[in-house]
């Protein structure tokens, strides 16, 4: 979904092949019940609270980029998404980690657990995403679920060189297994965000090369 312009509330929306399916069903099955929002297009860098017209003009140059058309493809598009957040909050919510790296040979494991702090419960309900670039160097299971049983979309942290060999999955808790690897060492990003209050953080796992 997008607008077409800025100088009328006019929104482009292109269903997907669920909403065109659902769509086709009739009998109200397409309902749309959520939505996400999100500024891949904005350069904040453009803000200008030096320009000389007073702060009414601070943001002219955002205001009068032209926004990207609406697309079917997360992988390309709301890559960051907004997040709404309790009346009243003070402090951004920061999803962090035990430990944010690992060195483990093939078939050991390490348990990997985001925490959100600075907001009460955070991620409590929807959880967390968590995309491995490589499934090569390790596999990615789910070792506690998410209280909510929708799942998000999945948001794409990563390079899109990555994005054909990464995996992904939706829970409270994690466990990266390492695979052996013969050849050389190898190493992979295990990118977790939260999905209720945005944010993310990145856990590095290197896998060293075993002579068998």
């Amino acid at each position: 979904m997008g607008y077409l312009n800025n100088s009328t509330i006019t929104v482009d929306a292109i269903l997907t092949k669920k909403g065109r399916e659902l769509l086709a069903r009739g009998q109200n099955d397409f309902q749309i019940t959520q939505f996400a929002v999100a500024d891949d297009e904005i350069d904040y860098d453009l803000w200008n609270p030096a320009h000389p017209l007073g702060t009414d003009y601070y943001g002219i140059i955002i205001e009068n980029m032209p926004l990207i058309e609406a697309s079917a493809d997360e992988a390309n598009i709301m890559r960051y998404k907004l997040v709404s957040l309790p009346k009243l909050t003070t402090r951004i919510p920061v999803v962090t980690l035990s430990t944010n790296s690992a060195t483990l040979i093939g078939g050991l494991f390490v348990n990997v657990i985001p925490n959100t702090i600075n907001i009460e419960n955070g991620n409590s309900n929807l959880g967390y995403t968590a995309i491995l670039s490589d499934s090569s160097v390790a596999t990615l299971q789910v070792t506690k679920l998410a209280t909510s049983t929708i799942s998000p979309t999945v948001p794409r942290f990563i390079g899109d060189s990555e994005s054909a060999t990464s995996v992904s999955a939706t829970g409270m808790e994690f466990k990266l297994i390492a695979k052996v690897q013969t050849l050389a060492e190898a190493k992979a990003t295990l990118t977790i965000i939260g999905n209720e209050t945005g944010g993310s953080v990145v856990f590095n796992l290197t896998v060293p090369k075993q002579t068998l």
